[in-house]
């Protein structure tokens, strides 16, 4: 494990050298195990019933992966801010902050329960026993979600002056899916990255004998959004890992499979860096 390389906000830690090592920059933005004071103080149900919100040891696997590259590892919890959302992701249910009128139409995920602060979740319910006063929701937007996106802009920004392009690899963890796909790649749908990045990595799970599936069910949010941007060369990939891959049987604590899982992620990092690298100035921008 490398020591965090500067002295960030409090809710997430950067890893790597200040300097990009590399044009692969690592965002794990749903790993968070720390449950705030103030969160645990609003809450109508066990902070325990929350751990499905979390990508659970989504950054032990990161952490076991990674060599010399700029990592971002949010420490917060989900349920405390989604940095996979939006700002304008603000649901008015459960925040006072929320204009329905100025918001505009509400994406599913925030109709759903799973916006900016999330809500509900299918295994427990409303887990809020209050609602936030928008105060509280502008606090968090400022104090996490500004610096984490802010950061993360600028490694790439880095990356992209250093090796003339820059690769984002956002790491998430899922449940097991019914479609038996271990592994999912999303690139919303080609727009936040060049398709070979995508097919080096479907390559890699192929051949630690892993099914994959590209944008179904997960085809990557905000952040893809947010960051992707190909024809300036800034290439942004969603990876979601199969929790049962590294977890125990309980979907708790690391399991058997993490350091083959960790020894995979290495190989697709290697992977998109030789992919990036080999990119003529002309094809870099996409």
């Amino acid at each position: 494990m490398h020591p965090p390389a500067s002295h960030p906000p409090a809710s997430f830690d950067i890893y790597g050298a200040s300097e990009p090592a590399s044009p692969v920059i690592l965002s794990v933005p749903h790993g968070g195990r720390d449950y705030p004071l103030a969160l645990r103080a609003a809450l109508r149900v066990p902070v325990e019933a929350l751990r499905p919100l979390e990508d659970r040891h989504i950054d032990t696997l990161a952490l076991a992966a990674i060599g010399g590259e700029t990592m971002l590892v949010q420490r917060r919890a989900r349920a405390w801010i989604d940095l996979n959302r939006a700002e304008n992701e603000r649901d008015p249910h459960i925040d006072g902050g929320a204009d329905r009128r100025a918001l505009g139409l509400q994406s599913a995920k925030v109709r759903g329960g799973l916006g900016l602060i999330p809500r509900r979740i299918a295994s427990a319910g409303e887990i809020w026993r209050r609602k936030l006063d928008g105060e509280e929701v502008m606090a968090r937007i400022a104090g996490d979600h500004r610096p984490y996106h802010a950061a993360l802009g600028a490694a790439l920004t880095a990356a992209r002056g250093r090796f003339g392009v820059a690769v984002l690899l956002d790491v998430h963890s899922m449940p097991s899916l019914a479609s038996g796909a271990q592994i999912v790649l999303g690139d919303r749908f080609g727009q936040s990255a060049g398709g070979r990045f995508v097919h080096r990595l479907e390559a890699e799970a192929r051949g630690a004998g892993l099914s994959s599936a590209i944008n179904t069910p997960y085809a990557g949010g905000h952040i893809l959004d947010r960051h992707g941007a190909p024809g300036k060369g800034v290439h942004a990939v969603q990876l979601e890992f199969d929790r049962a891959l590294y977890l125990d049987a309980a979907r708790d604590a690391p399991g058997p499979g993490l350091d083959a899982v960790a020894k995979l992620l290495r190989r697709m990092i290697d992977a998109l860096a030789d992919e990036a690298l080999a990119l003529p100035a002309t094809l870099a921008a996409e």
